[in-house]
């Protein structure tokens, strides 16, 4: 076995688990962030905090890998995805899962550090993840289910830290819903015409022409419920400032996708990345200025 082959594999298997993409990884690291800083009050654990941060991605990582195996008798049929690991063929269905199952016992090796309801929920969350690609088949607005998939860190970090789950918790969840139906109803819009052949369903062919209509009233809904959040939280100037900079990030991608063309929506998918890391600023900041010492 010469170096050159054991370079391909490598090389594979990182395409695969999306390492070379990590744009998935930041859309659902930022949410579980937020969730993280607020349910400590501005303060986490730094071994918490690691703790997401790593599981965040290994389990995208495994979830790229799902995806790939549930899609890989229509990804060579699609042009942004033939090229895949598996869809060209480079590697074998089974290695997909082995690969999935083994990102996925390591991520749980990490919840094994927080509590009993922490791991409960992890269970949740990973028959959430392990089944969002097949809803593609059915349901008719899989995005919304991404939602959830994608937001499942939210209940778990407030489990971990504060052992409930409040309100608020229900609410920024609900928000990042909103948030991700968004951006990856722009995702499909990338695709629609691939999906349309091959019969899958997608919140970008569900909604026809109000597409567009329908990811900017889910930005809008969005921003309302973190700005409520805000108001409960008691939160401070910056996280206001953060949610309006934020506001101005999806105007922008308003003149990104009207047009509908395959550029302008994957860019305004990918724009998303700076969406969450405002608000998380604004978290941050916000109880910087909080601070006793103030």
């Amino acid at each position: 076995m010469d170096s050159a082959f054991i370079a391909r594999r490598l090389d594979a298997y990182e395409r695969l688990i999306r390492l070379d993409q990590p744009i998935g990884t930041l859309l659902l690291l930022w949410p579980t962030l937020w969730a993280v800083w607020l349910a400590s009050y501005g303060a986490p654990r730094l071994d918490i905090v690691m703790i997401f941060v790593v599981g965040t991605l290994l389990m995208r990582s495994a979830g790229c890998a799902i995806n790939d195996y549930a899609d890989r008798s229509f990804d060579p049929q699609v042009e942004r995805t033939r090229a895949r690991p598996l869809a060209a063929r480079e590697i074998e269905p089974r290695e997909a899962l082995v690969v999935a199952a083994v990102l996925a016992l390591a991520a749980f090796g990490l919840v094994l550090f927080l509590n009993w309801r922490a791991i409960l929920l992890s269970f949740v969350a990973v028959a959430i993840a392990a089944s969002y690609p097949f809803t593609k088949r059915f349901f008719a607005l899989p995005q919304a289910y991404l939602g959830v998939a994608f937001g499942f860190g939210i209940p778990m970090a407030y489990a971990a830290i504060q052992n409930r789950l409040p309100a608020e918790c229900w609410l920024l969840l609900a928000a990042n819903v909103l948030y991700s139906f968004a951006y990856d109803t722009e995702y499909a819009m990338v695709d629609r015409e691939d999906d349309a052949k091959l019969g899958l369903r997608t919140s970008a062919l569900t909604l026809g022409r109000w597409d567009v209509a329908a990811v900017m009233a889910s930005y809008a809904a969005m921003l309302a419920a973190l700005a409520v959040l805000g108001v409960m939280l008691g939160l401070d100037w910056p996280y206001s400032a953060a949610l309006a900079v934020a506001g101005a990030m999806m105007v922008y991608h308003w003149f990104l996708i009207r047009g509908r063309t395959r550029e302008g929506c994957f860019k305004a998918f990918r724009h998303n990345n700076w969406v969450g890391s405002a608000i998380f600023a604004g978290i941050v900041l916000s109880y910087s200025f909080n601070q006793p010492w103030r």
